[in-house]
């Protein structure tokens, strides 16, 4: 998001005001954040089993056959498997990833501005340095908890009619498989993939916040000109007169920004993330010592399996739950945002 207006040779484009962690009722943030990225994963979590579904299958199955196997064979419930253990996970994970991104975006903005950079470059800058190092926060958090709900939606992963699956163990619940992983691997074992995860997280989550704010400021200027002509105003938009943003435009160029950066985002770090899912999710094939395969392992059985194509299997559920997880998100969080804006009087006392 933008750090204020931005300056672009005689043009002026007033970008929607942003909200600073300063102005904002920090336990309101928390608490409505919970409950609107609670309802947002809800809907999106299918999506995210038949990604992991199709990761973990030692055959290439098509998402729509996959849904349809997993439908008939496990019935609806089937798509929600581990939701509960990732539902836990995912609101103190949210919390840490919203303070950390709040906080740096507000301290590197103003210091890159400091330093001389321009109000672009220091909204680039500033939201991406914020999505690194937001990602790593929540990485803390989130690495066991995807490890123990992605066990649990890799359950009941049909091996029937010729459709090959690698085992894992049968757990009852989220607790049995917490313990269980525990018990074989220690800690390390509600770690494992944490340095792929990082790998993966974190330079997705700054490449798609800087892209995204980059895309957003040129979506509104391409806008700007587009309502100068339609009022015939092209003269006042030449002499840096501004106009003010219609607030359902300003969703539509939010939602449409974050799809794009997703897309891009998605399509680089696949790889990576079906790496991590096999690192955290399989337990056969282990070495000599009894330790699970390596990341140097895994990749090699990959390539055996299906070529380098096989590092991209769940492509197609991983973009669409990112676009559509990410235009839901940006759309919320600046919502969650402006309902947690403390009143005129709370700002003055703060």
């Amino acid at each position: 998001m933008s750090l204020g207006a931005v300056e672009e040779e005689t043009r002026e484009i007033r970008l929607p005001a942003d909200v600073d962690w300063h102005m904002l009722d920090k336990s309101r943030f928390f608490f409505l954040g919970a409950a609107l990225f609670s309802g947002v994963s809800a809907a999106l979590y299918p999506a995210i089993v038949l990604k992991t579904r199709q990761q973990v299958n030692l055959a290439s199955i098509p998402c729509s056959k996959m849904a349809f196997l997993m439908l008939r064979q496990e019935g609806p419930r089937s798509f929600y498997r581990g939701f509960g253990t990732s539902l836990m996970g995912t609101i103190p994970a949210r919390a840490l990833y919203m303070a950390a991104l709040e906080v740096t975006k507000s301290s590197i903005g103003k210091a890159s501005v400091r330093v001389g950079f321009s109000e672009a470059s220091s909204t680039t800058i500033a939201n991406a340095a914020a999505g690194l190092s937001a990602s790593m926060a929540a990485q803390l958090v989130w690495t066991p908890v995807d490890v123990v709900s992605q066990r649990l939606m890799v359950q009941g992963n049909f091996p029937k009619r010729g459709f090959s699956s690698i085992p894992t163990s049968n757990y009852t619940n989220g607790v049995d498989a917490f313990r269980k992983i525990l018990r074989v691997d220690g800690i390390r074992g509600l770690y494992r993939g944490f340095g792929i995860s990082a790998l993966t997280y974190a330079p997705s989550s700054a490449v798609w916040w800087g892209s995204y704010s980059v895309a957003y400021r040129v979506m509104w200027d391409g806008i700007s000109c587009y309502k100068c002509k339609w009022k015939n105003d092209v003269k006042n938009c030449e002499n840096g007169k501004i106009l003010e943003p219609n607030p359902l435009c300003m969703v539509g160029v939010q939602g449409v920004s974050a799809a794009l950066a997703s897309g891009v985002s998605a399509l680089i770090t696949m790889p990576f993330d079906t790496i991590k899912t096999r690192l955290q999710v399989l337990e056969g094939d282990r070495n000599s010592r009894g330790r699970p395969p390596s990341v140097a392992q895994t990749v090699r059985d990959l390539v055996k399996e299906g070529g380098f194509a096989a590092c991209y299997r769940g492509l197609g559920p991983r973009w669409a739950s990112m676009s559509m997880s990410a235009a839901t998100m940006v759309t919320t969080y600046e919502l969650l945002k402006r309902l947690s804006t403390k009143h005129q009087h709370q700002l003055n006392l703060s």
